[in-house]
């Protein structure tokens, strides 16, 4: 992720509204240097990070855009791969070796009776190596000294552009206090992600869709700012995930004192990095979802078929059964989650989600190779419907009409 001191530059503020700089995608002049600085990077690879540390600050030269070329290079180097070499041992404890029969000069003298190299020569023969791997070694540790393996994604110019300005986005999110969303699709990846960065938030159903309120990093209820403050910012890939979405942070400007808005809807030209989740879950789900099309979809049947369209609010967790059935005529609606291949904690936890959502529209479709029994499901809200190898379509429609609401 970009420091502040490659974000600041780039921020402008416009009464109490915080906007970024970013760059225009099809603009030759940044199409030419994201080409060399791609070119540049790749040249680098099986070397240190000094050494390209070195190669940028030549590139750099006299321009006066250092701060956009540091940043798009920040996030090439971000991406790729970097190792500390294997070393004979560990370079803090060379450095104990060396530096605790110092000190010598880089010539004896009556004083100092061994040079430098004699020195290094003396350890390295302990330790059965040649005299420059030892000098190589003493400070492998350090950043600089780190190597490149792998320069990470084939990056074109426009795919670095868009990464540049999605960082950007991402780092004003550090100095945010608070951030008010409103999704209306994709509820499984958007949930999957706030629940890997181990984000507080506060949901709510909002005009067919949901709005979360999410602690940011300076809220007075986060205590490790820092590392909270990567999580959350590493998080807004995800939102862009979405087809329909809105976004508004409370941010401290990083310019002064004020506190600005800064806003993000999905018409931004932003573009996620992270993978979205597929259709389906499973084969199984998949399946069940052809079937139904195949024998009550179009004008064969009352009832429409969606995938994870609604989200039960749990406290600090939720909960998005796998399909809804909604009634094309009345609008009655009933929630189907499928308890299949699972491992006994994942359906210990399911289970724990059912009985606090407390639906009793909700149907659980379970394989009874799981081994829950009825007891253990005797006092899950809805119904439990069994299955051996595949359910039965006409026994969970059934079902369907009877718990519908």
């Amino acid at each position: 992720m970009l420091t502040a001191d490659l974000i600041r530059p780039r921020l402008r503020v416009r009464g109490d509204t915080l906007h970024i700089d970013l760059l225009p995608l099809d603009n030759p002049h940044w199409q030419s240097t994201a080409v060399n600085l791609i070119d540049l990077f790749q040249n680098q690879h099986g070397q240190l990070l000094g050494k390209w540390e070195t190669a940028l600050e030549k590139f750099e030269g006299e321009r006066l855009d250092y701060v956009v070329i540091r940043g798009i290079a920040k996030v090439l180097s971000d991406a790729a791969t970097w190792i500390t070499r294997n070393t004979p041992v560990p370079p803090a404890e060379l450095r104990r070796m060396v530096f605790g029969r110092g000190p010598v000069l880089g010539e004896a003298d009556l004083f100092h009776p061994l040079s430098r190299a004699t020195l290094l020569q003396s350890i390295a023969d302990e330790l059965g190596v040649d005299a420059p791997t030892l000098e190589a070694s003493l400070f492998a540790d350090l950043t600089s000294e780190t190597l490149l393996i792998d320069c990470g994604p084939v990056w074109t110019p426009e795919t670095l552009i868009t990464r540049y300005n999605l960082e950007l986005t991402r780092g004003v999110l550090y100095w945010a206090r608070v951030m008010e969303v409103e999704i209306y699709d994709g509820y499984q990846d958007f949930w999957h992600y706030l629940k890997l960065f181990k984000l507080m938030f506060e949901a709510k159903p909002h005009h067919n869709g949901y709005a979360v309120v999410l602690d940011g990093p300076i809220s007075p209820f986060v205590n490790t700012t820092t590392r909270y403050g990567r999580q959350f910012a590493a998080f807004l890939p995800a939102l862009l995930l979405g087809e329909k979405w809105q976004m508004r942070a409370l941010v401290k400007s990083p310019l002064g004192d004020d506190w600005l808005r800064y806003e993000l809807d999905s018409t931004s030209t932003l573009t996620s990095h992270f993978k979205r989740s597929g259709e389906f879950d499973s084969r199984f789900e998949a399946d069940f979802a052809a079937e139904f099309v195949e024998k009550f979809g179009a004008e064969r049947g009352q009832w429409q078929l969606s995938r994870e369209d609604e989200v039960l609010l749990l406290g600090d967790t939720v909960m998005i059964p796998d399909f809804a059935f909604t009634h094309q005529k009345d609008g009655r609606r009933a929630l189907l989650e499928i308890m299949g291949f699972w491992h006994p904690d994942y359906l210990r936890r399911k289970l724990a989600k059912v009985r606090a959502a407390g639906r009793s529209d909700l149907i659980l479709l379970v394989y009874e190779g799981v081994n829950l029994t009825a007891e253990q499901l005797v006092d899950i809200p809805g119904e439990v419907l069994y299955f051996k190898n595949k359910p039965v379509l006409k026994e969970v429609m059934a079902l369907v009409e009877k718990v519908a609401q």
